[in-house]
């Protein structure tokens, strides 16, 4: 499998979706491709979801390149079996997986030319070098950062945090609802993953579900007489910003009950102008039932803590049991490249998919965005480019 003249491979940083896709695109490529992972296994990542977890992009258009999901995981693939079928293409694409390897720090080789030409001006020379655990040094070609979207997860500096009497986490460490049966939760944070908890609170049987919203969201159907939700966001890719925008709105006011009685307003901002923001539409599995028979309380964005007392941007206050933190993640990215110039003020790097930073040749990101049309459409359609990039610079 190895290209002629091919004297160190490229390494795949993160076995997720993301680095598997673009390790098999270059292996079909005759490149040899290790991907380093610091778990054990790969879908680390997806293994530590809470449990009611489905996709909610569909199977036909979640599949990696090469291996079709399974249809008896259904059209919404739970979880676990996302897991099984990594595990199942990493083994279908006899994809060289180092596990257990956790690169800290990417530094470029001096010998790097800067061009965009051969791997180091000669084509076969190393450009890149990973520090990884254990003071192992890798020396690579290229390098694919394939860590991951949801990779550190962010707890906001609320004042008082630290004097919480009750119970505080992150939305990370929620699995189901069973350790808070009969609790009173506050939820803080209305993305995907706080609606998902909210309602997966509902049923498990806590006493009280309380959700924080600063920023009313954009909720949509998952799917409509059959058509996914998905599916609007691959259509809607190319279009203008404003018309998609009025278009959502228009179809909000059509499918969706009002829910500012209960609290959350329509949201004022557009829906495609927030989701170029980053804030994706919430996918409703149940959440606008729970509101309107009021089993999902809304409430104002969470301001500080004292003791057992936790204080809304309204002025209320609230002593729940336990609070969960739907607060999102960071790209974890600083202490790997931060050094390189190749991230933007938010962390995020500058250049994305099969382009590289001029001041970093062969060093590409997948899996940084979080598109409308689903991350893991995206990621298949990124590593195919990736591969096609990577061996024009080998050859």
């Amino acid at each position: 499998m190895h290209m002629s003249g091919q004297a160190h491979p490229v390494h795949v940083v993160g076995a997720g979706p993301g680095g598997l896709a673009t390790a098999a695109a270059l292996q079909r490529r005759g490149i040899r491709t290790v991907v380093l992972e610091k778990s054990p296994s790969v879908g680390a990542s997806w293994r530590s979801h809470y449990d009611r977890l489905r996709l909610h992009t569909t199977r036909r258009w979640s599949a990696l390149p090469g291996l079709p999901i399974p249809r008896s995981y259904g059209r919404w693939v739970a979880r676990d079996d996302l897991v099984r079928y990594l595990e199942a293409y990493a083994d279908h694409h006899r994809i060289e997986l180092a596990a257990g390897v956790e690169v800290d720090r990417i530094d470029r080789d001096g010998g790097g030319d800067g061009d965009g030409g051969g791997a180091n001006g000669d084509g076969d020379g190393a450009t890149w070098t990973l520090h990884a655990n254990g003071g192992r040094k890798l020396s690579a070609a290229a390098v694919v950062v394939a860590t991951g979207y949801n990779h550190t997860a962010r707890l906001p500096e609320w004042p008082g945090r630290q004097s919480f009497t009750g119970e505080l986490l992150h939305a990370s460490r929620y699995r189901n609802a069973t350790p808070y049966a009969g609790q009173d939760v506050l939820v803080v944070g209305v993305g995907n993953t706080g609606a998902e908890i909210a309602v997966d609170l509902v049923e498990g049987g806590a006493a009280r579900v309380r959700l924080a919203v600063r920023t009313p969201p954009h909720i949509v159907r998952r799917s409509t007489l059959g058509w996914p939700a998905q599916a609007n966001g691959v259509l809607c890719r190319r279009l203008p910003t404003g018309m998609v925008d009025a278009m959502a709105a228009r179809m909000a006011r059509l499918a969706l009950p009002d829910l500012e009685p209960y609290g959350l307003p329509r949201p004022e901002a557009g829906l495609y102008t927030r989701a170029r923001e980053g804030a994706i539409p919430v996918q409703d599995v149940g959440l606008i039932k729970a509101i309107r028979k009021r089993r999902v309380e809304v409430v104002a964005a969470v301001e500080s803590f004292d003791a057992g007392k936790v204080t809304l941007a309204d002025g209320a206050s609230l002593t729940p049991d336990v609070v969960i933190a739907a607060t999102g993640y960071t790209r974890g990215l600083t202490p790997l490249v931060g050094h390189l110039g190749v991230l933007d003020a938010t962390g995020r790097p500058l250049a994305h998919g099969a382009r590289t930073h001029p001041d970093a040749p062969g060093l590409f990101f997948t899996g940084y965005t979080n598109p409308l049309s689903g991350m893991l459409r995206e990621l298949s359609r990124d590593a195919d480019r990736i591969a096609r990039a990577i061996a024009r610079r080998a050859t």
